[in-house]
C-alpha cells in the first residue's frame, strides 16, 4: 500500500491528491520544458527493495561499501518495515529511487555487519578531530542510546521530498516507543557524504566544452578548502548538531573517477564520508527548520552531479 502521498499542497503549492512534482528540465537547451513526475511513499518491503536497498547504499558507501555486507545491512532495514520509509516513480513493485531508516546500534551490537560498520565509523571519525567524540558514542557502551540514520536517493530526487522522509520517521519512533520497542535515543546519528572540487583531467583535452557552474560551497570547512553537499538538507541539520563533519574513504578512487562523477567540465569532485551528530531534543526542532526552509524552494531536482 501507498505510505503516504508526496507532500501536502499547503507545502508545495502541487495538487496533494495527484502527488505530482514538476521542476524544469536540467538541459542545456531546455528542450524538453516542463517534467511531470509522480513520487510515492512506502514502507520497506522485503519482496522489492532488497536489491535497491543495495545500490543505494552502494552509492551511499561509494569507494568503502565493499566494507560491509550490504546485502545484511539491507535485511536490518526490511526486519522493521514500520520504522522508515522508501520513494518510488512506478508503484509499490517497483525499485525504490530513495530511502531512509534508523537502526538501534546497541540492540544489534553482535551481528557481524553491525560490528564492522561502528568499527568503520570509530575508525574515520578518529581521522577528524570535530568527530572525535561520536567515537565514544560508537563503542556502545556508555549511558547514552545511538540511533543509526542512513539516507540516500537517486539523483533525480528533490530535497523537497527529503523533509517528509523525515517527519514520518520521526512519528514512526514516537509510536515504537509507545509500544515498547527499543528505539528510545538520547543522539542520533547521520550517514552523509560531502565533495570538494578538484582540478579535472578534462581540462588537458582543450577541444571540449566547458560548462562555466559552480554549486554552492560551505567555506572554511577542511583546511579552507570549500566544502560541498549532495544533501542540502545537512545544512539544516547541522545547525541543530553537536558535532559534524567530513572524512576521507578508506580507499581511493581510481585516477578520473573523480571526473565521471561531476557534471561539470571545468572541475571533477573528490567524495568523502560525512556524519552528523544531534542530540534527540534537537532532532525535532531541526527537522521543523527543515520542512519550512524547503517548502518554497523550486521542486526541480537539487543535485548538481550524476552518480553511478
Amino acid at each position: 500500500m501507498v505510505k503516504r502521498k508526496a507532500f501536502d499542497d499547503s507545502a508545495t503549492g502541487q495538487d496533494s491528491e495527484e502527488g505530482i512534482i514538476s521542476g524544469e528540465s536540467s538541459s542545456e537547451d531546455d528542450e524538453f520544458g516542463e517534467v511531470r513526475q509522480e513520487f510515492e511513499f512506502f514502507d520497506p518491503q522485503t519482496p522489492w527493495d532488497f536489491e535497491g536497498f543495495k545500490r543505494l547504499l552502494r552509492q551511499l558507501f561509494d569507494v568503502d561499501a565493499t566494507s560491509f555486507h550490504l546485502g545484511s545491512i539491507a535485511d536490518l532495514i526490511l526486519a522493521q518495515p514500520l520504522l522508515g520509509s522508501t520513494i518510488k516513480t512506478e508503484g509499490n513493485e517497483s525499485d525504490p529511487h530513495a530511502f531512509m531508516t534508523i537502526l538501534n546500534l546497541e540492540e544489534h551490537k553482535d551481528k557481524p555487519v553491525i560490528k564492522d560498520l561502528t568499527n568503520y565509523l570509530r575508525n574515520r571519525a578518529e581521522t577528524n578531530p570535530t568527530l572525535s567524540p561520536i567515537k565514544g558514542l560508537l563503542n556502545l557502551q556508555s549511558a547514552s542510546k545511538l540511533g543509526l540514520i542512513l539516507t540516500e536517493r537517486w539523483v533525480n530526487i528533490a530535497t523537497e521530498l527529503i523533509p517528509p522522509m523525515y517527519r514520518m520517521l520521526l512519528e514512526e519512533i514516537s509510536w515504537a516507543i509507545a509500544d515498547k520497542e527499543p528505539y528510545t535515543f538520547t543522539h542520533y546519528l547521520i550517514v552523509s557524504k560531502t565533495y570538494l572540487a578538484i582540478p579535472s583531467l578534462l581540462n588537458e583535452d582543450t577541444n571540449r566544452p566547458k560548462k562555466k557552474m559552480k554549486p554552492k560551497a560551505k567555506q572554511g570547512v577542511d583546511e579552507g578548502k570549500s566544502m560541498y553537499y549532495f544533501h542540502p538538507e545537512d545544512e539544516v541539520l547541522e545547525r541543530h548538531a553537536t558535532h559534524f563533519g567530513s572524512f576521507d574513504y578508506i580507499k581511493q578512487a581510481a585516477q578520473g573517477q573523480s571526473d565521471s562523477k561531476s557534471t561539470f567540465h571545468d572541475f571533477g569532485i573528490k567524495q568523502r564520508g560525512h556524519l552528523i551528530l544531534i542530540e534527540a531534543a534537537k532532532f525535532g526542532p531541526a527537522v521543523n527548520e527543515m520542512e519550512t526552509e524547503f517548502r518554497s524552494q523550486p521542486t526541480a531536482p537539487d543535485a548538481t552531479m550524476a552518480e553511478s
